[in-house]
């Protein structure tokens, strides 16, 4: 049987007090699979990725991480049970080497450095070609590997990314979502939020696409890309506002 590894329930949240950004939301995600969320603009996506990380506020609902209730709890708290993160922006340290940035990702556990240095070098070898080097001087692409390499550092169960082609060309998108195919294939379970819609749901096994702030279509990654509504009145609007 199927462990379910994320389970969102009802969830209702926001920044500022009595404005919600989320309405209900409801996801989930199973151990091994590979989820996207697509919607337009302020639909919530990336609200959601922060609610589930205690970075906004949850006034409602339920964040479940393994059968365990885990709402309204910090970033730091999760990764310690088995959460990895990569942020849209600023997600690299830019003065420090790749090296050193990879090693803040073993802050919690550093005993487990160079094992793991050497794994995500294994799975990104240009991050081992650009150890020295600071990652204010990489490319976006590199930046983003980084960014995915620190997040892997201490083995989590579940990655979290937030608009990883965001800011990339069309061919570095492409090598992003190879990459988070990967990764995925290691065993890792993602949940990926992403504004280029159609390659969101050509990687992806499963997606949800949101609209203000809950659910509005559900299914496989093939299903929502011929579905004739998500076609109509996401794919078509969201394709051209990425250029995708």
């Amino acid at each position: 049987m199927t462990k379910r590894i994320l389970d969102v329930e009802n969830l209702i949240a926001g920044y500022i007090p009595e404005v919600n950004i989320l309405n209900g939301c409801n996801v989930h995600v199973d151990e091994g699979e590979f989820v996207g969320i697509i919607g337009p603009n302020g639909a919530g996506k990336s609200t959601l990725l922060k609610a589930l990380l205690g970075m906004c506020g949850v006034r409602d609902g339920t964040v479940h991480l393994n059968g365990e209730n885990v709402t309204g709890l910090k970033a730091h708290e999760l990764i310690t049970k088995g959460v990895g993160y990569v942020p849209q922006t600023n997600n690299v340290f830019p003065s420090l080497t790749v090296k050193e940035n990879l090693e803040m990702g073993c802050f919690l556990k550093p005993e487990v450095f160079e094992q793991r240095l050497e794994a995500v070098m294994e799975m990104f070898p240009k991050l081992r070609e650009r150890a020295g080097q600071k990652a204010r001087g990489l490319s976006g692409g590199e930046r983003q590997m980084v960014a995915m390499g620190r997040a892997l550092m201490l083995e989590p169960k579940l990655l979290l990314l937030d608009e990883p082609s965001a800011g990339l060309s069309p061919a570095l998108q492409d090598e992003v979502f190879l990459q988070c195919r990967r990764i995925n294939k290691t065993g890792v379970a993602i949940l990926m939020v992403e504004q280029n819609a159609r390659r969101c749901l050509q990687v992806a096994g499963r997606g949800y696409v949101l609209d203000q702030g809950k659910n509005a279509y559900s299914g496989t990654g093939r299903e929502l890309l011929q579905d004739p509504n998500v076609i109509e009145l996401y794919l078509g609007s969201l394709s051209r506002a990425t250029g995708g």
